[in-house]
């Protein structure tokens, strides 16, 4: 979990050449959910948060029947990371990655995709930008801070304000590799 541009993808992909994982990145799940439902298509347009009930479902049917998993943009909200615990903390260990840089940061990492020819559609619109941080802040931080607190939720606080190499390094030594 992490604020945008933090590199969330980018470390979740370099775990999964390493181990065995399914790799569930929300925010390609909700573009192929998009592509084929209207509803979904129209929220995210928007730039809002699809509605619990249907993201549930959708995450539900991802997690279905699977093990080591990292899960890439989930939860979001407080609501979402209760729905986790309840449901799958007697199936699955979990693990939080709080991959935690200050806000300058992530903007400059955004401004840098943006430079690179790389990242999303809308990480060239500042006003856009500003909506994805200030939800981060308002409404996933505090999913993260209660994570923080649940037994038997593992949560490690992990510093990636380095480099990717050294960044990985600590991602590696809080999974305990």
């Amino acid at each position: 979990m992490g604020g945008q541009g933090v590199g969330k993808g980018t470390f979740a992909r370099i775990l999964c050449e390493q181990h065995d994982y399914k790799y569930i990145e929300t925010g390609a799940m909700l573009r192929r959910a998009a592509a084929t439902n209207h509803n979904i298509a129209e929220i995210l347009n928007h730039g809002e948060l699809l509605p619990n009930d249907i993201l549930l479902n959708l995450m539900t049917e991802q997690i279905s029947g699977t093990h080591d998993i990292i899960l890439d943009g989930f939860p979001r909200t407080l609501d979402q990371a209760k729905w986790l615990v309840q449901n799958y903390a007697d199936k699955f260990n979990i693990h939080v990655l709080y991959l935690d840089v200050p806000e300058e940061i992530m903007i400059a990492r955004i401004q840098k995709r943006i430079r690179e020819g790389g990242g999303r559609a809308d990480d060239a619109d500042s006003a856009a930008i500003r909506k994805r941080l200030d939800i981060f802040w308002n409404t996933t931080m505090p999913a993260i801070k209660w994570l923080e607190t649940v037994p038997g939720v593992k949560f490690s606080d992990v510093d990636v304000t380095g480099d990717v190499n050294d960044n990985f390094k600590n991602i590696l030594t809080a999974l305990g590799e």
